[in-house]
C-alpha cells in the first residue's frame, strides 16, 4: 500500500529525491491548513550534502486558521517513507494530516509541537 508525504521544502528538489530514494517523486499540488512555515538552521553534513541549503522551511501550527502552506502530495511506498525518515534531521518529527484535497498523508514539522 502507497503512502502520501507532503513536502513543502526540500523533498521537493529533484537531487534530494533521487539521492534519498533512487528516483524523481510524483505527486500534485496541495496545501495544508492552520500551518505557517519558519526555518531551521541545518547542521548534518549528509543532508548538507543532499540539499545544498543551510536552511531548511518547518512547517509550526498556527493560531490563525486562515495560514497555510503550499507543497506536493507524493505517493511513495512505505520503504521510501522510512528512508524520508533518515532524511529529516531531528528538529523534525513525522505527524499524519488530511491536506485541503482531502488525501491523508505524513507530514514533517517541528519537533517542538509533536
Amino acid at each position: 500500500m502507497n503512502e502520501y508525504l507532503f513536502s513543502y521544502g526540500t523533498l521537493q528538489l529533484e537531487k534530494v529525491q533521487v539521492e534519498s530514494f533512487g528516483r524523481i517523486l510524483h505527486g500534485s499540488k496541495d496545501r495544508l491548513k492552520g500551518y505557517k512555515l519558519t526555518s531551521v538552521e541545518i547542521t548534518d553534513e549528509n543532508v548538507l550534502k543532499q540539499s545544498e541549503l543551510q536552511f531548511h522551511p518547518m512547517a509550526i501550527p498556527s493560531d490563525n486558521d486562515n495560514d497555510y502552506v503550499e507543497g506536493m502530495a507524493f505517493e511513495i511506498s512505505a520503504e521510501e517513507l522510512l528512508q524520508a525518515d533518515k532524511y529529516e534531521v531531528d528538529d523534525y518529527r513525522r505527524i499524519s494530516v488530511t491536506l485541503e484535497s482531502g488525501k491523508r498523508a505524513w507530514i514533517y514539522i517541528s519537533a517542538a509541537y509533536v
